[in-house]
């Protein structure tokens, strides 16, 4: 089994339903075993300023199946939560991303793991460090405490009222 982390984010349609749906699904795909979901946070879009704040979680899970597998799998489930991208970095009603595959560092035309744009993210460094620990090293990259720490200037507000349930 391998530790899979997957980034869950949302900023249209209702997006704590919407994350709420996502982890559900998530939750039923086969291969994937002892589910784990973050508190849910929001935060100013990333790109374009002209949306909706994002909300996002992180979902750990142990997985049997191979990255490109559950990539597979990922967009299948937006897909069928009528995703349809827009713009780059525009809103959105879903978006799945594989944020870490266990101790896998794989650059590829589809898929680079860990997440490209992790350091960069306290909407996915915090949730991961809500179920992971700061201590938490992630391939390549550093701990999440001190990937956290390089973001202090970044905003980002837990969303008590939302609670993703498994």
């Amino acid at each position: 089994m391998t530790l899979a982390v997957i980034g869950l984010g949302s900023n249209i349609d209702d997006p704590p339903q919407r994350l709420q749906e996502a982890s559900h699904r998530l939750y039923m795909l086969p291969g994937l075993s002892n589910h784990r979901v973050s508190r849910v946070y929001s935060s100013p879009p990333m790109g374009p300023q002209d949306q909706p704040p994002f909300f996002n979680a992180v979902l750990t899970a142990d997985c049997s199946n191979e990255a490109g597998e559950l990539l597979l799998s990922l967009k299948a489930i937006e897909q069928s939560m009528g995703r349809v991208q827009k713009r780059r970095w525009g809103e959105r009603c879903i978006d799945l991303d594989i944020i870490q595959f266990g101790e896998l560092e794989l650059d590829t035309t589809n898929l680079v793991i860990p997440h490209s744009g992790l350091c960069e993210r306290l909407f996915v460094i915090q949730p991961m460090i809500d179920l992971l620990g700061p201590n938490h090293k992630v391939p390549g990259l550093r701990d999440l405490g001190t990937l956290r720490r390089r973001l202090s200037d970044h905003s980002l507000t837990t969303c008590e009222a939302f609670q993703l349930h498994l």
